[in-house]
């Protein structure tokens, strides 16, 4: 397997260290395989010619001098890598100390271990060397478990550069890191995955790309991928791919790339909050009598620290978004639309392409399919942007209330993956030092498969009467939290006041009621006043209210007044709108209508069919998608329940459990 030793099969006229490192495999089901790789270096005999890495002189090296890497690997669908560095290290240390174990004994133990769920279990365990280890799984499968790779990411590229990186993978970039740690590289790649929970990344994933398949880097889709630094000239070609240099701390951005930003002002209250824990003495830097340094917190807790900024970046992002889901059905399995434009439009985003790209990202299209249904299990990210996001807004600008709510957010982060406070006593046998200098050692023994498969057996059939304890999320109704709002600090425009929403009302009345003259003076002003979304909806609102049994047949004074009223208010409706305007107008453009001559009619639909919203697909499919919302809450909710959204949900919830 190429991936064990990603920079190529390389004799080496040095005894070398072993290295360990984890190398990510993914199938065709998209289901990630993680490669514990421990390699070290045995003499090798017999070269027959062999080219040495490093050797001038031409001709053959004694063959005491000259050593060859191999690697001991443990494949496996669970991401545990210091209990696997510590079962490898464990073989490892057998082997080179020869000590009065077999190695197949270690090997089947290692295999019939069985890991308990998730939900905070732990289990002791030993692989009979004299070992003593501890499988501490997390609280919750769905948050990331990242130990400090969080917080080294930081210390290695700074906080602009991070962001920058961050930014990248949510608008679907690509981004390469380079080390000339394999461990580093692994380490980088699962802090930036880790950064963008609650959304989860669905593009290539290889934090250690070996030398044979370089030509990856070429692919047209997105990734994030880590490279060894020894291919770093051949990297710096690639024209669409951010540059990571973890051990030089730089990115490069190519000219070509445009790399949109976070919109403010949550750009700003990120960076600040960011150094507010990762530099805490920075604010003080300049006092004439600044108080007592203060010290960072521990390495793990920094970390989550860290993590717990991101979160709250993500609960303001995705403040209200429940309020946009549409449900289209409900048996035999939910499907959920997300309302993107309505989302945009109430969070005055229209116009921001970050945002814009992160909605239109696969990452938050499974965002919506896994959080979308109403009823299923919560964690951290949903009680946050249900319930802490006006906290969050309320203390802005204020250093001490920010620092304390991230810490409280970081004790949940750093329970979840240590949910033990006592933790039991480990012990692991390492090498002696020096070991791997030795002269005279063996190499590593030919495993016997058939003995391994029958002490395999044996252990398995010994724990067939403890079954691996299963832990089913509780599921609940989920939250909705707060409406949708701008995401700017800006009160409501003058604009759409109550008495502007008035002129629309007397104007609608006067055009009806056939009093001309008033209509001619009150026209003007209401027309101004459509310039406003409240005013358009208005509108809506009033024409409804005058549509008698889905016709309204007019005179041609007071057609040419409505369709007149209809098209201002349509020319306003950019194609970025929410719809909501344009689809409420709809179907009055249908029911209004005037007689032409006998037997011919005219409906306000000839006369409004030119704005630019009737050719936009996205209208059409968010509208149907509307439609048959509010057919699945009349079928399933009474006239009487119908604001009590919650009984729909339950309903939903019934259907997902059968």
């Amino acid at each position: 397997m190429f991936c064990c030793i990603p920079g190529g099969w390389q004799l080496s006229k040095e005894r070398k260290q072993p290295t360990f490192f984890v190398v990510v495999l993914t199938d065709i089901d998209s289901e990630r395989h993680y490669c514990s790789c421990l390699t070290f270096y045995e003499a090798e005999i017999n070269l027959q010619g062999k080219e040495v890495e490093g050797e001038e002189e031409s001709g053959l090296i004694p063959p005491a001098e000259v050593f060859a890497p191999k690697s001991l690997v443990l494949v496996s669908r669970l991401d545990y890598p210091e209990i696997f560095r510590a079962c490898l290290g464990l073989i490892y240390t057998v082997y080179v100390d020869s000590l009065n174990v077999s190695l197949e004994t270690l090997i089947a133990n290692l295999c019939s271990c069985l890991v308990p769920a998730s939900g905070g279990s732990q289990k002791l365990f030993s692989l009979g060397a004299g070992d003593r280890q501890l499988i501490q799984t997390p609280l919750h499968d769905s948050l990331p478990v990242t130990g400090t790779s969080v917080a080294l990411l930081f210390q290695q590229l700074g906080i602009q550069n991070v962001l920058s990186l961050f930014c990248a993978v949510l608008t679907e970039n690509k981004v390469l890191f380079h080390s000339a740690s394999f461990q580093r590289l692994s380490d980088a790649c699962r802090a930036l995955e880790s950064l963008m929970f609650p959304l989860k990344y669905s593009y290539p994933y290889i934090p250690i790309l070996p030398a044979q398949l370089l030509e990856v880097l070429s692919s047209p889709t997105p990734f994030i991928i880590g490279v060894h630094s020894v291919f770093r000239n051949d990297i710096h070609e690639l024209l669409d791919v951010i540059i990571a240099d973890l051990d030089g701390g730089t990115i490069k951005i190519p000219e070509c790339i445009h790399l949109s930003q976070l919109p403010e002002p949550l750009l700003h209250q990120t960076q600040m909050a960011l150094s507010l824990v990762l530099h805490p003495d920075l604010e003080a830097a300049d006092y004439a009598f600044p108080p007592p340094r203060t010290a960072l917190s521990h390495s793990k807790m920094l970390d989550k620290e860290v993590r717990a900024i991101f979160l709250r970046l993500f609960a303001q992002l995705f403040q209200g978004y429940r309020s946009c889901l549409q449900l289209i059905r409900i048996h035999a399995e939910p499907v959920i639309h997300f309302h993107k434009a309505a989302f945009l439009g109430k969070r005055g985003l229209i116009e921001n392409d970050f945002l814009t790209k992160v909605l239109n990202g696969m990452a938050f299209a499974g965002f919506v399919s896994e959080r979308g249904p109403p009823f299923r299990a919560c964690d951290l990210f949903d009680e946050l942007v249900a319930f802490e996001v006006e906290r969050i807004k309320a203390e802005e600008g204020n250093p001490p209330k920010i620092i304390k709510h991230v810490r409280e957010l970081a004790e949940h982060l750093f329970k979840n993956e240590n949910p033990n406070p006592h933790i039991a006593f480990q012990k692991v046998p390492r090498p002696t030092e020096g070991s791997h200098l030795r002269v005279h050692i063996l190499p590593f023994p030919r495993i016997n498969e058939c003995r391994v498969q029958e002490l395999l057996q044996e252990g398995l059939s010994r724990s067939q009467g403890a079954p691996p304890a299963t832990r089913g999320d509780k599921k609940c109704v989920v939250p909705a939290g707060p409406p949708v709002v701008s995401i700017m600090e800006k009160g409501s425009t003058v604009f759409n006041s109550a008495q502007r929403l008035e002129v629309v009302r007397n104007c609608i009345s006067f055009i009806f009621e056939n009093k001309f003259l008033e209509t001619e003076k009150t026209l003007p002003a209401a027309l101004r006043a459509l310039k406003g979304k409240a005013a358009r909806h208005c509108l809506t609102q009033e024409l409804g209210l005058h549509v008698k049994q889905n016709r309204a047949i007019l005179d041609h004074q007071q057609f040419d007044y409505i369709v007149r009223m209809m098209n201002c208010a349509l020319q306003d409706c950019s194609s970025s709108e929410e719809y909501s305007i344009a689809a409420a107008l709809l179907p009055l453009t249908t029911a209004f209508y005037r007689k032409l001559a006998p037997g011919v009619s005219q409906f306000a639909y000839t006369c409004v069919q030119d704005h630019p919203i009737w050719t936009n697909q996205q209208f059409w499919e968010t509208t149907f998608y509307s439609n048959v919302q509010n057919q699945v809450r009349s079928l399933y909710l009474s006239a009487k329940d119908d604001n009590h959204a919650v009984q729909l949900r339950q309903k939903v919830g019934e259907y997902i459990i059968k």
